[in-house]
């Protein structure tokens, strides 16, 4: 099986996720970060996984133009979503479903919630002071989870 993770990754996390997710999938796998790649050829691929994270309570703009412009492929591929995010709970899901088309969400093999970082040494002056105010985090903080890495991708390895 031919597997592509497309992600973006604004601080490195999101990198760091679809890495170790790649790590654990069947197959071959090739990652494209829509940062340096922004138009991959999805034809070659059995399956399609996407991710990115959230900022300013939105996905990146690359990860939704990437899906708009491939929407229809995408309902024909085996695909998964995933969502780096430093929320939990109910606000977690709720920047999921907003970050991806339910349509797509409804076909996924597999969705996950890997948690996020604030890693500031990885932040601008202004990003560092946004994170202070808002989330009320004055140094580096994960909620970064591992576990649900590897149980995305057990659950999309397992699904036909």
């Amino acid at each position: 099986m031919n597997n592509l993770i497309v992600y973006c990754s604004s601080h490195g996390t999101t990198a760091k996720a679809a890495q170790i997710l790649a790590d654990r999938l069947d197959g071959k796998v090739e990652l494209v970060d829509l940062n340096k790649f922004k138009d991959p050829d999805l034809t070659a691929y059995d399956s399609v996984i996407i991710g990115g994270s959230i900022h300013a309570g939105n996905i990146q703009r690359k990860v939704k133009q990437f899906i708009n412009k491939n929407h229809d492929i995408l309902l024909t591929k085996k695909i998964g979503f995933f969502l780096c995010c430093y929320r939990e709970g109910d606000e977690a899901k709720m920047q999921f479903e907003q970050a991806f088309p339910q349509d797509l969400r409804a076909i996924a093999k597999s969705e996950g919630l890997f948690g996020g970082e604030f890693i500031f040494a990885n932040m601008n002056v202004i990003e560092r002071i946004i994170i202070k105010k808002v989330a009320g985090v004055a140094g580096d903080h994960s909620t970064f989870n591992v576990d649900s890495i590897k149980k995305f991708a057990q659950q999309f390895n397992e699904a036909s």
